[in-house]
């Protein structure tokens, strides 16, 4: 359970993330996406309840070990100094590393290859602050790539993006999930990324969950109008077979 003063924000959530899955996380604005995410990386403090990794309770540990395991893409990308992109990408880093904090050329290695899958060849010596907002947010996921976490959680990663960015970064992660033996949890709005990407969805309504399991199991026309409180169209993707979702205006 999670609160704000008297208000219950979430509460009855359950599920497990395993090695290789992915969760797509769906709800209205206001469903308590955004605090979940913020309790999974300890950031927000549970009111009940616990969260376990690798079978300890995530409170047993340090902010430097969870930033070891749990890599996060927020929406909030805004840096409030100058830093360049290759610094912020390697600031992923120093959770692993010396006591000193010095980057290692393996580090320096790692950063510039994140950068290169994210689309973002040059942009190492360009400020943060002179980039687009997508731009921005392909660097807060190189950075998340940087890392050796285990988990990653995406905070609407791709609400600055453009079509062929938003399909790079699920298939990044994708690939992350089935390569590194790692698993993330999505927060999205678009509802046919989630079924294309995701190995379970988790619905939520008013800080509860509403339905969870495969996509196609819980991105039903009643599930979604129950939710959305709107009327949808379901089909199947002609190209993936997947579940495919159109809003009836």
């Amino acid at each position: 359970m999670i609160k704000y003063g008297p208000c219950d924000v979430v509460r009855d959530v359950s599920f497990a993330l395993r090695e290789g899955r992915i969760i797509a996380l769906l709800g209205p604005n206001g469903a308590g996406k955004t605090t979940l995410i913020r309790s999974l990386n300890g950031t927000m403090p549970l009111s009940g309840g616990r969260i376990e990794l690798n079978g300890r309770t995530l409170d047993s540990y340090s902010r430097r070990d969870i930033a070891k395991r749990i890599a996060v893409v927020a929406q909030e990308n805004e840096t409030k100094f100058p830093v360049t992109v290759l610094e912020y990408v390697l600031a992923g880093r120093f959770a692993n590393g010396s006591a000193f904090g010095w980057e290692t050329g393996e580090d320096i290695a790692i950063a510039r290859n994140a950068l290169e899958r994210c689309d973002l060849n040059g942009f190492a010596e360009r400020f943060m602050n002179e980039l687009s907002g997508g731009e921005r947010q392909r660097v807060v996921l190189a950075r998340a790539l940087a890392t050796d976490a285990r988990v990653m959680l995406l905070d609407e990663p791709t609400a600055n993006l453009d079509l062929a960015h938003q399909a790079m970064m699920f298939r990044l992660v994708r690939e992350r999930c089935r390569n590194r033996e790692a698993s993330a949890i999505v927060i999205t709005h678009d509802l046919n990324l989630a079924a294309e990407f995701a190995d379970e969805v988790i619905l939520l309504k008013n800080g509860e969950v509403f339905a969870f399991g495969a996509p196609e199991e819980v991105l039903t026309a009643a599930n979604i109008s129950g939710v959305f409180n709107v009327p949808v169209l379901r089909d199947e993707n002609p190209a993936s077979g997947k579940v495919r979702v159109t809003a009836v205006y």
